[in-house]
C-alpha cells in the first residue's frame, strides 16, 4: 500500500514491508495472485495482507475456505500454468494438511519433469511463539522444510529483509517457505527504500562484526541475541550473523567467522534435537575444527511441545539464555 505519513516519519513494521512487497509486486506482475484463508477481505489475521483485495479485486486476492492441502493444491496448479502465486498458511501449525501437496509435489516436479514444469510458488507461513497464541500456533517447523530438496526456506527477521527477500522469491523459479516471526512483526520499525530492491536468496548478514566469538541466529531470535551482546562486558568482541534464509544455507559466511573468532554460539527457537543448530554445527565441525577453541553450544527451545502462554517465554530462547551461553564459550 502507498506509504502512509506515519510509515514515512516512523519507518516500516515488518507488516508493512510485507504489505507493500506484495502491492507492488502485484502491480508490477498482473500474473501474482493471493489466497488463503481471510486475506481478502478481513486482510489477514495480522492484516498483512490488508488492502490488497480493494486494490487488485477477489481475483487476484482470494478468500479461500479453511483448506490448506486445497490452498497449496490450488497454488501448484496455478505455478504450473504460469501465475506466481502466493499462498498464505494462517499460523505455521496448519502447514500439517497442506505438507504432502509441498513436499511430494511442489518440490518435485522440475525433477520429475526433468526441468519442463517448475513451480514459481511463494508460501507465507507466520512462525514463531512469543504472542500468547494457542496450541498449534506457536512452533518453529523450519527445519522440517530445509530437509526437503526442491525447496528454498527463508527467515527474515527485520522489515529491510523482508521486503527484499520476499520480492526474490517471488521471482524465483522454484518454491519458497517464507517464514514470517510473528513476534517481531509490529515490534521494530525501519526506513527502508520505497522503490523496488532485492536481496539475494542464500546470502547472510552479519548484523556486527566481532572477533572473539559468532552468534548465529534467524528470526526473531536475532533481536534476543542483540540484547545478549549489549550486556556483555565491553572488551568482549562478539560477531552476529543473522541467517536470512534457512536453505540454502550460505555455509562461507558461517565457516569465515568461525575461522576468525574459534567459537560459536547457534540460537534458534525451535526444539534443539535436529533443529537446523545441529546442521550449522556439523557444518563448523567439518570445515573449522582445527581452529575451534571451545564447543559449538546451541541455545534453542527444549525438545518438547510448545507449552501454553504461561510457560511460553520460559521455553523460548531469551537474552539471559543467549549470554550465558557466551560467556560459558568464551570462558572454555
Amino acid at each position: 500500500m502507498p506509504r502512509t505519513e506515519m510509515m514515512k516519519e516512523k519507518g516500516l513494521t515488518l507488516v508493512d514491508a510485507i504489505n507493500e512487497a506484495l502491492y507492488q509486486e502485484m502491480e508490477r506482475d498482473d500474473r501474482v495472485v493471493c489466497l488463503g484463508e481471510d486475506v481478502g477481505l478481513n486482510g489477514g489475521v495480522f492484516r498483512v495482507t490488508d488492502g490488497l483485495q480493494k486494490r487488485f479485486g477477489a481475483d487476484r486476492v482470494v478468500d479461500t475456505p479453511l483448506a490448506e492441502s486445497g490452498i497449496m493444491g490450488t497454488s501448484i496448479g496455478l505455478a504450473m500454468g504460469g501465475m506466481r502465486p502466493i499462498p498464505e498458511i494462517q499460523f505455521e501449525g496448519f502447514m500439517g494438511p497442506a505438507y504432502d501437496q509441498l513436499t511430494n509435489h511442489a518440490a518435485r516436479y522440475r525433477t520429475r519433469s526433468r526441468g519442463a514444469i517448475t513451480v514459481p510458488m511463494t508460501v507465507r507461513v507466520p512462525v514463531g511463539g512469543g504472542i500468547h497464541a494457542p496450541e498449534l500456533h506457536s512452533d518453529s517447523p523450519e527445519a522440517i522444510y530445509a530437509h526437503t530438496p526442491g525447496l528454498k526456506v527463508l527467515m527474515p527477521s527485520t522489515p529491510y529483509d523482508a521486503k527484499g527477500l520476499l520480492l526474490s522469491a517471488i521471482r524465483d523459479p522454484d518454491p519458497v517457505v517464507f517464514f514470517e516471526p510473528k513476534r517481531v512483526y509490529r515490534s521494530y520499525r525501519e526506513q527502508i527504500p520505497e522503490d523496488d530492491y532485492t536481496i539475494p536468496i542464500g546470502q547472510a548478514k552479519i548484523v556486527s562484526e566481532g572477533t572473539d566469538i559468532t552468534v548465529v541466529s534467524w528470526g526473531a531470535s536475532v533481536f534476543e541475541c542483540l540484547a545478549a551482546l549489549d550486556k556483555l562486558p565491553e572488551d568482549v568482541s562478539a560477531e552476529l550473523i543473522d541467517l536470512r534464509t534457512i536453505y540454502p544455507i550460505d555455509q562461507d559466511t558461517i565457516i569465515q567467522s568461525v575461522l576468525k573468532t574459534g567459537r560459536c554460539v547457534i540460537v534458534h527457537e525451535a526444539p534443539k534435537t535436529c533443529g537446523m543448530g545441529a546442521e550449522l554445527s556439523s557444518i563448523i565441525q567439518e570445515h573449522c575444527f582445527l581452529h575451534l577453541k571451545a564447543p559449538v553450544q546451541r541455545v534453542a527451545g527444549f525438545d518438547t511441545v510448545m507449552p501454553y502462554y504461561k510457560l511460553e517465554l520460559e521455553y523460548l530462547p531469551n537474552a539471559e539464555r543467549v549470554g550465558e551461553a557466551i560467556v560459558q564459550t568464551l570462558s572454555y
